[in-house]
């Protein structure tokens, strides 16, 4: 089943590797990461089998829905474990351990975001810290249509502003001080566009 078009990323065995040269952050691509027939076959089961639901944010006393949908995964030992986590499905333990040998650092959660269409998106941000520590480590794994991910140094104005097209099957890893010093965000599009979905793996440490 060819969902997708990018089978220019999946011509080698090896994931095309990027490092990033930017201050404040450690940040690395691997496109193609997983193969086309991996990308498809993780992209439909995700997409039809995950548990997604739509929440909200309050601002001001304003109640807005989020555009997209979410699902969280952790591990049920992880002390005071959110009791309305899912437990971890086959497809995401393989996905996860993939990651975890390529990247050689342990995950205990993943938060699962649905792009259903182009006025899906998230507004500009850092990943907060609490309960994750302050230089955490974030593996973030794209299934599904290509959105540009999009970064800019809090700052830094003189740091051009970087986007990355997030690919179907690549791996952006982010380490180091980067939630500290950049923030990012996925725009919006009028575009007609097929779904997106994205993991996003972590290691919590919540403090109790």
């Amino acid at each position: 089943m060819n969902l997708f078009n990018d089978t220019d990323i999946f011509t080698g065995s090896q994931p095309n590797k990027t490092i990033f040269d930017l201050p404040d952050t450690d940040l690395m691509l691997f496109e193609g990461f997983f193969t086309k027939e991996e990308s498809d076959r993780y992209y439909d089961n995700l997409l039809h089998n995950t548990k997604w639901k739509e929440t909200d944010l309050t601002i001001y006393d304003k109640t807005h829905i989020i555009p997209r949908m979410v699902s969280w995964y952790e591990d049920k030992t992880n002390p005071g474990a959110d009791p309305n986590g899912n437990d971890w499905t086959p497809e995401l333990l393989t996905i996860k351990t993939k990651v975890e040998d390529e990247v050689s650092f342990k995950f205990n959660a993943v938060l699962l975001n649905l792009y259903r269409n182009g006025k899906d998106g998230v507004g500009w941000h850092s990943d907060r810290t609490e309960n994750f520590g302050k230089n955490q480590v974030i593996a973030s794994v794209s299934f599904g249509e290509t959105r540009p991910f999009r970064l800019r140094h809090k700052t830094r104005k003189d740091i051009p502003m970087v986007e990355i097209p997030l690919t179907h099957g690549t791996l952006l890893l982010m380490a180091g001080t980067t939630q500290t010093h950049w923030e990012h965000h996925i725009p919006k599009t009028a575009k007609d566009i097929l779904p997106r979905v994205n993991l996003t793996f972590r290691q919590v440490k919540r403090q109790l």
